[in-house]
């Protein structure tokens, strides 16, 4: 579903005005003047031009949930650039092998193009924006030609800056280095004067996933409609995630002695928006993208087997061996996140939902409601004889209740448990002890593993000189700063396959200097823009000189490192995003609950 825009007033800014601030975001290093530049500069935009100014600093042309894209790929942009600049294709693309970025490349030839330009009125944000959702709309035949033209179009009549950015945008490349969380501080302070107001605009943006929405809603009613906003459906809410504890008795005497605790599925996220009345589903993945068309077989399955008028449940995506009561591995599961074949490989590797909340029934929200009333509700409505079930579980009064259901788990292939505070609401978007993850643990190595954000990369070295990519430099998320402190390099776990993709993937996202919002003593060989996350296991966490993650916090010098890393799974992790990486407050949590065990096994 497209979003569309209505212009009640003539535009307050001029897209060159958005490239200059786009210009200043990228040469400073500090967060708070990032806040400082961004509210000057939604101060001065009109209530009909924040929401596209607020998508195209994020980088996006609507939220991710709707996956709409330019769909231009960089010989596209080499050959726009070169019809609106009069150069050949082969001097664009000599100048990109030099730079490494088509932005660059477009700001330097606009600036000394052969095609004599004309006098045109400059560009609006708005008419930038609509031409890149016409872009984004064009299929089918002849559609590339179509991109094309449009582009060299906004080329040919912009300013080098704005060129710059034009093409930046268009690749999906912006390079600004501003997280979420920035753009609502920004947001605060442009119409409150401070920054207090931040926590309300994060509770909107939790349950709608979507913040040119928020920015709109903010600047046309203020604060009484950011405090007024409702859950709807196919809009998804940022999902509840758990904390961890190392034992039973410690999970048991933080849930106050009583708790659910349920089976915990090795699968991928799935939030399952369903309107039966009108037949129509919509599944989101734990990063909010839209996962509907690789999951037929749970959209068939919702339909036909709840008798409900329209819901939102949260759950698990795994494939499942009913006949020998058996999990398929997540590696296995994964490669049902696939655009092509997919009928073929559901047939192949069934899917099955377990669901484990509810947070929308019948009209009526349910994240406010204790967890002990929605999951009545959600027993209701399953009948988990289908191919959408409920989570296993039980009510624990004891940690021996707890830690006997826990191996009975484990014993059954599973991942662990996570135990659920029975009184508590759902609390989207954030990490509390109202559910808490205890997981099998492995020899010699931490019982969990890291969800880490790659913040650089090394050339290779020796047998792997060839592949020019050597190691990873990355680090894990510091919510209350909003940036990523380093935590570790990795040289190990690597495929050939996977170090092909990795250098192919990082080279696109490659910057000059160290991003904004990266926290590092440490210069890898290159900088990437903080976008993809892999996963990581080590053998203990210690405390180093060298890292930034956590540096500080508890009066020290020194930062959180890892021993011995090494990748895990298959490399980049599809379904997260850097914001969804693991936190600086959960590694020195796990560091806690690592030294906990330590003094337990010497005694």
């Amino acid at each position: 579903m497209l979003l569309s825009f209505a212009i009640f007033k003539l535009s307050n800014m001029n897209f060159s005005e958005l490239a200059e601030y786009y210009n200043k975001l990228e040469q400073i290093s500090s967060r708070l003047a990032m806040i400082d530049i961004l509210t000057d500069m939604f101060k001065k935009a009109s209530k009909e031009e924040i929401r596209p100014i607020i998508y195209l600093t994020q980088g996006v042309l609507s939220p991710p949930f709707e996956g709409l894209e330019t769909g231009i790929a960089e010989k596209f942009a080499e050959e726009a650039i070169a019809r609106a600049t009069g150069y050949s294709r082969e001097i664009v693309e000599d100048e990109f092998k030099k730079t490494g970025d088509l932005g660059l490349v477009a700001e330097k030839f606009v600036k000394e193009q052969k095609i004599k330009k004309i006098e045109t009125k400059p560009f609006s944000i708005i008419d930038v924006f609509n031409t890149f959702r016409k872009i984004a709309s064009i299929s089918g035949e002849g559609s590339q030609k179509q991109k094309i033209d449009l582009l060299s179009g906004l080329i040919a009549n912009a300013n080098p800056l704005e060129a710059r950015y034009i093409v930046r945008f268009a690749l999906g490349e912006l390079r600004l280095g501003v997280g979420d969380a920035t753009i609502l501080e920004a947001l605060s302070k442009a119409v409150t004067g401070s920054r207090d107001f931040k926590e309300k605009l994060e509770q909107a943006y939790n349950i709608c996933s979507d913040l040119g929405k928020v920015g709109e809603v903010f600047f046309n009613e203020g604060k009484e409609g950011i405090e007024n906003f409702k859950i709807q459906l196919f809009s998804p809410i940022r999902p509840a995630l758990a904390e961890r504890l190392p034992s039973g008795k410690e999970i048991m005497e933080k849930m106050g002695g009583i708790a659910s605790v349920e089976s915990k599925y090795d699968g991928f996220r799935a939030q399952v928006h369903i309107d039966k009345e009108h037949k129509r589903v919509e599944i989101f993945s734990r990063n909010l993208e839209r996962s509907t068309p690789m999951l037929p077989d749970i959209v068939e399955a919702v339909l036909k087997e709840l008798d409900i008028k329209n819901a939102i449940l949260d759950g698990e995506a795994i494939a499942y061996n009913e006949s020998v009561d058996e999990f398929h591995p997540f590696q296995e599961t994964i490669t049902r996140k696939r655009k092509h074949g997919v009928e073929k490989v559901s047939e192949e590797l069934p899917l099955y939902l377990f669901a484990f909340d509810i947070l929308y029934l019948n009209d009526e929200p349910m994240i406010e409601k204790p967890y002990k009333e929605r999951r009545e509700k959600l027993e209701k409505i399953v009948s988990g004889k289908g191919r959408i079930r409920v989570t296993d579980r039980i009510i624990a009064k004891s940690p021996e209740e707890l830690e006997k259901y826990f191996d009975e788990v484990i014993e059954k292939g599973l991942e662990g448990i996570v135990a659920k505070d029975l009184n508590a609401p759902y609390v989207a978007g954030a990490r509390k002890f109202t559910w808490i993850k205890l997981k099998r643990s492995y020899k010699g190595e931490l019982s969990d593993t890291l969800d880490l954000v790659i913040v650089g990369y090394y050339l290779g070295k020796g047998s792997r000189a060839e592949f020019q990519f050597g190691g990873l430099l990355c680090a894990v998320y510091n919510e209350e700063r909003d940036m990523f402190e380093t935590i570790t390099k990795i040289g190990t776990g690597f495929t050939e396959e996977m170090m092909k993709d990795l250098k192919e993937k990082l080279e696109k996202i490659r910057v000059n200097k160290k991003p904004a919002r990266v926290d590092s003593l440490i210069e890898p060989d290159f900088w990437v823009e903080p976008k993809y996350v892999v996963t990581v296991r080590a053998d203990e966490i210690t405390k180093s000189p060298l890292h930034t993650a956590g540096k500080g916090i508890d009066g020290s010098d020194t930062g959180y490192a890892l021993r011995f890393p090494r990748i895990v799974s298959n490399g980049i992790r599809p379904d997260k995003g850097p914001n969804e990486a693991t936190t600086t407050k959960e590694v020195i949590e796990m560091y806690k609950m690592q030294k906990k065990i330590e003094i337990k096994d010497n005694t």
